[in-house]
């Protein structure tokens, strides 16, 4: 298949480990996105390698028993292993030092490292949620709410599962994400991806509602802004973006915005001595069973020893949303999407009708302007000097998606002078 079929892909440069066996256990930390790999308890050593570390830290430790997890302090300044089920070791001191307690009865529970929010589950059913957000040394309770159910169980048991939610920020705002699996029938098209909007204040309200139109294993990822969705059995990954509204769908009811894609195909490179030089790499099992998927883009796979980054394609965009509209409306919300937003206008105006390039051009021009004026309001107000109550203000931050004259000229129009 051509490279435009794919608009996800695995980073090109990803954190290689050693892979997980009988004497080797991989643990993966999400506040540090670090990787550890402990050989022999510990006693044969432990290596630790991040994204952003130049050089991966290696340390051994007595080998106590079974570690069942081990992290570092941000800034990797202590080392916190768990080998028993009620205790953590810290080696520097040997001591923790209770802040504050609660007493709830808890199921189980999720931590979004970003935004330092613990979500507790609650209640028999375990659909009740309870927040807690921790904040310079403390930590304060946030307005619980309840997780609608597809079924309620008689007589009451668990029915939330752990691997069914998840927490991550969209356009700034913290969603938990619940996978709601419904069997395919008359009245239902299959799963549904429920997202939860948890406010600083007040309670977590249902807000979006993502149509997954099958059944099965899923994992969810957030790239770029844009909730990605992997389907196991299919061998495929679908793409919402909340913040675009379908028209003939009940108000925040979305649909993917692409056709399902399978990630694109990823071949890792043979190493050791044995190796001769022109053996290819070999093809990545995408979609193992044994990957595991964390938030917000990353995927690992412990048998082959690697961590990736997930990535979204811009440019294969182009031809598979055919409504330009909705493409210009999804792209300008992109981080990197300048170049093919001008290959859009490029298209346009080259071969497109009147109404598509309008349409095109409105849409450029609505973001350069709200650019524009935002620029003002600040010039303005630096000029004007600091007022007693007012909020500092910040500069506009000009994204790729603010397109000007010049860009407009080089990329689009000078082409046409130049046919001539």
């Amino acid at each position: 298949m051509s490279e435009e079929h794919f608009y996800l892909e695995l980073c090109e440069d990803p954190v290689q480990f050693e892979h997980a066996s009988s004497v080797n256990n991989v643990f993966f930390d999400e506040a540090n996105k670090q990787v550890f790999a402990v050989r022999s308890g510990g006693a044969t050593g432990v290596v630790v390698k991040g994204p952003e570390d130049k050089s991966s830290v290696a340390f051994r430790m007595d080998d106590k028993g079974e570690v069942k997890c081990i992290k570092f302090s941000i800034g990797n300044k202590i080392l916190a292993v768990q080998r028993t089920l009620k205790s953590v070791v810290f080696p520097d001191k040997r001591s923790l030092k209770q802040l504050k307690s609660q007493s709830i009865n808890v199921n189980w529970y999720q931590y979004c490292p970003e935004t330092s929010v613990l979500l507790l589950s609650t209640t028999v059913q375990g659909n009740v949620l309870q927040p807690l957000l921790f904040k310079s040394g403390t930590m304060s309770k946030m307005s619980k709410f309840e997780i609608e159910l597809p079924v309620v169980p008689k007589p009451a048991k668990l029915s939330l599962s752990e691997r069914d939610v998840s927490m991550a920020t969209i356009y700034g705002q913290l969603f938990v994400m619940y996978l709601k699996h419904h069997s395919r029938t008359a009245s239902s098209a299959g799963a549904e991806v429920v997202l939860y909007h948890l406010p600083k204040e007040g309670a977590g309200k249902k807000t979006h509602v993502l149509k997954l139109n099958t059944t099965g294993k899923f994992a969810l990822n957030i790239v770029d802004n844009l909730v990605v969705v992997h389907h196991q059995s299919s061998q495929t990954s679908l793409i919402f973006d909340i913040k675009l509204k379908e028209p003939d769908c009940a108000v925040n009811t979305h649909q993917p915005v692409l056709p399902a894609r399978s990630i694109h195909p990823y071949r890792i490179p043979l190493a050791g001595p044995a190796v001769v030089p022109s053996q290819p790499p070999v093809p990545c099992q995408l979609y193992s069973s044994s990957w595991s998927v964390f938030q917000p883009d990353i995927i690992i796979s412990a048998s082959e020893g690697y961590l990736w980054y997930l990535q979204v394609k811009l440019s294969p965009t182009v031809n598979l949303l055919q409504d330009k509209g909705k493409l210009m409306d999804f792209l300008l919300r992109r981080r990197d999407c300048k170049m093919v937003i001008l290959s859009v206008c490029s298209q346009s105006t080259s071969r497109g009708s009147l109404p598509v390039v309008a349409v095109v051009f409105d849409k450029l021009n609505q973001v350069y302007k709200e650019y524009l004026e935002a620029e003002q309001t600040y010039s303005a107000a630096m000029e004007a000097g600091p007022s007693r109550g007012s909020a500092a203000h910040k500069r506009p931050i000009r994204t790729q998606a603010v397109v000007d004259q010049s860009d407009m000229y080089t990329h689009v129009l000078s082409p046409f002078t130049e046919g001539k």
